[in-house]
């Protein structure tokens, strides 16, 4: 893939200008370029940069200067002090770096991580990157998280919402979107020609025929059985507390699950560092390190600090894989 992938600011209190610039050193003889939408003074002196006008121009000066699109920060920036006054910084970075991969600029965004929290005080209607990105692609509705690493791929049927709110929301008809979309987006993005996917129970022991409630029944399996009908390879509901075992892991290519914490604890458990969080459902590929700002470890311009790139390193390698498959999948199917 010949385009540079778009890598956001985040909040530029947290770790991510010092993850960019280490990433990009350990990046720079690779050829597969990115460039970074933020704040060159974040950066520290003895951070050699470029700052570009246009993506095209990341991939010549990769190799000797990190590329930058510029994204400067109202107010001065402390490390671990967010400041709701840089928040238009932090959303304006998300903006330009989706609108280059929508004019086909860029192949990829990956997102440095934000603050949530921050943003809401500040006055961002989104309760994360997710439901933002979705917004701006005009696919509201339609975003799927899907969380990554070597041993395991999950989706989820609800995101940013709470358990009870997730159990009430729980449909066939949601299982069913989910599902196909995972599907989708493992041939097309992956890769899998013939994807295998599971679907997790909601109760213990996926509700042990209705004795540990009726969800199993009533909406998991019929919706399992209409997929099959369909002629995808799915198995379930099966009991959450084991089909995450090393064992149960070699029968599927990725796991629906049913609220946040049911894809996302096995994931981080598995592989804290080298997690990746990717958002289906939209015309770009965007993807991002599964960690959040860690205020409390954030250093300051040019400093290196105890933060791990593997998370960052991982989001951009599998956004430049899955700009290549796709591209080669839609170029096959043409």
């Amino acid at each position: 893939m010949s385009l540079p992938v778009a890598l956001t600011m985040g909040d530029p209190a947290g770790i991510g200008p010092e993850l960019t610039w280490r990433v990009w050193k350990h990046l720079r003889e690779s050829g597969r370029a990115f460039f970074w939408i933020g704040d060159p003074a974040l950066l520290g002196p003895d951070v050699p940069y470029r700052v570009i006008r246009h993506p095209s121009e990341a991939a010549a000066c990769f190799a000797e200067s990190l590329p930058v699109q510029v994204q400067s920060c109202p107010e001065a920036v402390y490390p671990g002090r967010p400041s709701l006054h840089n928040a238009s910084a932090v959303v304006g970075s998300i903006e330009k770096a989706v609108r280059h991969v929508l004019a086909g600029d860029a192949g990829a965004v990956v997102t440095n991580p934000i603050a949530k929290h921050v943003l809401a005080e500040a006055g961002f209607p989104y309760p994360g990157h997710t439901e933002f990105l979705a917004a701006l692609c005009g696919t509201v509705g339609q975003e799927v998280m899907m969380l990554a690493c070597p041993e395991l791929r999950v989706t989820l049927t609800s995101i940013h919402v709470s358990l009870r709110q997730a159990v009430e929301s729980l449909s066939i008809e949601r299982i069913l979107a989910v599902s196909r979309l995972t599907a989708a987006a493992l041939r097309r993005d992956f890769g899998i020609s013939q994807p295998r996917l599971v679907v997790a129970g909601l109760n213990p022991h996926a509700g042990e025929n209705g004795i540990m409630g009726d969800e199993e029944i009533r909406v998991i399996r019929p919706a399992v059985e209409i997929l099959q009908r369909e002629g995808l390879e799915v198995i379930g509901p099966m009991p959450p507390d084991t089909m995450f075992s090393a064992a149960a892991r070699p029968r599927y290519d990725a796991a629906v699950c049913l609220y946040h914490d049911q894809g996302l604890i096995p994931v981080k458990t598995l592989d804290m560092a080298g997690g990746v969080n990717i958002t289906l459902g939209l015309p770009i590929i965007r993807t991002s390190p599964d960690h959040g700002t860690a205020f409390d470890i954030a250093v300051g311009p040019g400093e290196q600090g105890k933060a791990d790139i593997s998370s960052l390193l991982s989001a951009l390698g599998m956004a430049h894989d899955m700009a290549c498959r796709r591209a080669a999948h839609d170029a096959q199917t043409a």
